[in-house]
């Protein structure tokens, strides 16, 4: 194109503006002074020009929605679960959105917000009976996933209620003990807790409880201390397991905020999941009736199957996170401009939104898989343990990615990648370290067992 025809483009572009755009134009810039400019330009800088100019001028093209869904597997579920997983998201969008940077900053539980969840009706979701509804636990991981998309700390809680405390009595507890206390806890009248970890041990808990109990007549007296309890330091009970100086066997009972002995105290200073109120729990000869003794929770064997189911649930967590940090970070490339684009249309973000969107349908797909398996009756510790390591495992990739498409911005608060990045370091950590998970499985596929 000749510097002619360069000049006839441009004067064709400033006349098709209207009048009252060129006045507008005319109060930021001097139009004299960009004439002058522009008739001094080589003939490849005025149609490089021209060719920005031309862009930012034509009809905007309507941008693909975010969705980190790219394989569509939500659309497998049926129109009733459809409707459980939207009314959960609609929740997590409406209500915990808006505070979640705040109360996450404060490092305070929002407590509000327990009643609207309830009405949400969703807890226990895979159980039968006791006012559960029996529901898949594909549509559960589905909710996890919802939940932990927006705030990994509000699925955090969920998943201690419903999941980890709600599932040991729901497994572990006497047909009195589910009748009494799975309906109350279902309507989230009543909080529960799990107390498992220890301040020494975590790992090793499975023969290294040093939580002690002992029967005393028709009571038992429980003496050591549990930590990182989430929800504790509020909850109306909390699942405490506890080795049994007879025979060496754990044993797990339900002990009330109430009982004469039980402390619980708010640990302070979290980098990760600071909406959590985890607590340091010290048991001073805390007397539990043998009426609240989790009458089928024999061995570790029975904390096993909590941990089992509630493992698979992590994994999906993992992929809310990472979902959510993806979705973040597509939203703002397609905001952000530099250079005159977004920075959307750049080789390079555009690079790393792809392996941020092939790790997470990889976790997805995996996850839903685990979940087949779950309402199949098949799932074994090696299926969850191996979920829990990739995910978790490219969880951090990924929210790792976001942070960088953020650039300066990632560290703020505000732009919510930061909480996603800290978060994603305690899900990578509980319910099983990488090293224990991993050995789960080599033990399964070698037939040897690595552990010491």
């Amino acid at each position: 194109m000749s510097l002619l025809q360069s000049f006839s483009r441009i004067k064709n572009l400033l006349q098709s503006i209207d009048i009252a755009a060129l006045n507008k134009l005319s109060q930021k810039v001097d139009l004299g002074k960009l004439m002058d400019v522009v008739s001094k330009m080589s003939e490849d800088d005025l149609n490089k020009t021209l060719k920005l100019l031309m862009a930012s001028s034509g009809p905007k093209k309507e941008k693909p929605p975010v969705n980190g869904d790219f394989y569509e597997l939500a659309k497998t579920l049926t129109d009733e679960d459809q409707v459980v997983r939207m009314r959960v998201r609609d929740f997590m969008e409406k209500e915990i959105r808006p505070i979640a940077n705040t109360y996450w900053n404060k490092a305070q539980f929002p407590m509000h917000i327990i009643p609207k969840m309830a009405e949400l009706d969703i807890c226990g979701l895979t159980y039968k009976g006791y006012g559960c509804a029996g529901r898949s636990a594909l549509l559960e991981g589905f909710i996890a996933m919802e939940m932990a998309r927006v705030d990994s700390s509000i699925s955090t809680f969920f998943g201690v209620h419903s999941g980890l405390a709600m599932g040991s009595i729901y497994l572990c507890g006497s047909e009195e003990q589910k009748q009494h206390w799975l309906p109350v806890m279902q309507r989230m009248d009543i909080i529960g807790a799990f107390g498992l970890t220890e301040p020494e041990v975590g790992s090793a808990a499975a023969g290294g409880l040093t939580t002690t109990c002992r029967k005393v007549g028709e009571e038992w007296v429980i003496n050591g201390q549990k930590k990182w309890i989430g929800n504790a330091t509020f909850s109306d009970i909390t699942i405490i397991w506890a080795r049994n100086v007879e025979d060496n066997q754990v044993k797990g009972f339900i002990v009330r905020k109430e009982n004469p002995g039980f402390k619980a105290e708010k640990m302070e200073d979290k980098m990760a999941l600071r909406t959590v109120q985890n607590a340091l729990i010290t048991l001073t000869d805390c007397v539990v009736p043998e009426a609240d003794r989790l009458q089928n929770a024999n061995s570790f064997k029975d904390t096993a199957n909590v941990l089992r189911m509630t493992r698979a649930g992590v994994a999906w967590q993992a992929v809310g996170c990472g979902r959510g940090a993806y979705e973040s970070a597509l939203k703002y490339t397609m905001e952000r401009r530099q250079f005159g684009r977004t920075i959307a249309s750049f080789q390079l973000v555009q690079d790393l939104l792809v392996t941020m969107l092939g790790d997470l349908t990889a976790m997805q797909t995996m996850v839903y898989r685990l979940s087949e398996l779950q309402d199949g009756g098949i799932l074994t510790d090696e299926h969850a343990s191996l979920a829990k390591v990739f995910c978790t495992l490219r969880m951090r990739a990924i929210v790792d990615h976001a942070r960088e498409l953020f650039g300066g911005n990632g560290i703020l608060l505000e732009y919510d990648i930061a909480r996603f990045v800290a978060d994603a370091e305690a899900i990578y950590s509980y319910e099983g370290t990488k090293e224990i998970n991993s050995l789960i499985v080599g033990r399964a596929i070698t037939g040897e067992s690595a552990f010491v």
